[in-house]
């Protein structure tokens, strides 16, 4: 697999790490410019959110950061499911964050097609391009495999003139919306987080049988134009 690859002993030190990741990104911003950072939903981006808002509140220019997603559930934006309820409740509301700044999927309109057009209506806006390219992407990684809502064996794996699409999961909530692989490979720098022992046989055959995997794992599939790390616990993998 390509990309960089960073083993922690544990989702605290991950996590760390992958705060000075966002740290030292936010450093290069220009005085006068902005940041974007598409958020992963989860318990491992979780410890990241709680880390962001109380040690690095004061290292990264949070009034200027836009705010994005990766998928979003079909739920509303209250609901325990929520992406974004877990973000605003970990990141965004303790920061502080501008409404403006914040750009969630919106699961509030009457139908999920039309809420995935109206999300790549958004980003066609904010970054002015067909396709956002993000300063930062966080993605996890699900025990199949999968990225984003992006799933083993769907069509939406192939498409290529769609940047948001509705997909669906093979577990509840099923109806999910998702960025498509043209929308997430422009980002400047990819970190995926990936944390657990369920996580582990999928990892190390993605690791040691790459060909293999790029034709059955979403997640494998992915070719960012950016930098790209892996940052995983040793339950994840541990090369030793």
């Amino acid at each position: 697999m390509s990309g960089d690859r960073k083993i922690f002993p544990d989702l605290e030190s991950l996590a760390r790490a992958a705060a000075e990741s966002i740290a030292a990104a936010a450093g290069a911003v220009p005085a006068n410019g902005t940041m974007s950072i598409a958020l992963s939903g989860g318990d491992t981006p979780a410890a990241l959110y709680r880390l962001l808002a109380g040690e690095y509140r004061e290292r990264i220019p949070w009034q200027r950061t836009h705010f994005f997603w990766g998928d979003e559930r079909w739920v509303p934006h209250d609901s325990p499911k929520s992406n974004y309820r877990m973000a605003r409740e970990t990141l965004l509301d303790p920061l502080g964050i501008p409404a403006a700044n914040i750009h969630p999927i919106p699961t509030d309109l009457p139908d999920p097609e039309t809420a995935a057009l109206a999300y790549e209506e958004e980003l066609r806006l904010h970054f002015k391009a067909p396709f956002p390219t993000f300063d930062i992407l966080l993605l996890g990684m699900g025990d199949d495999g999968h990225t984003a809502s992006l799933f083993p064996g769907i069509a939406a794996l192939s498409e290529r003139r769609r940047g948001v699409v509705v997909t669906q999961s093979p577990v509840e909530p099923a109806t999910r919306i998702t960025l498509t692989f043209p929308a997430l490979e422009r980002s400047r720098r990819t970190i995926f987080l990936i944390a657990g022992e369920k996580k582990r046989p999928i990892i190390s055959m993605m690791f040691e049988q790459p060909e293999e995997s790029r034709a059955r794992f979403p997640a494998a599939m992915l070719s960012p134009a950016g930098e790209l790390t892996w940052m995983l616990d040793r339950e994840a993998y541990d090369a030793e």
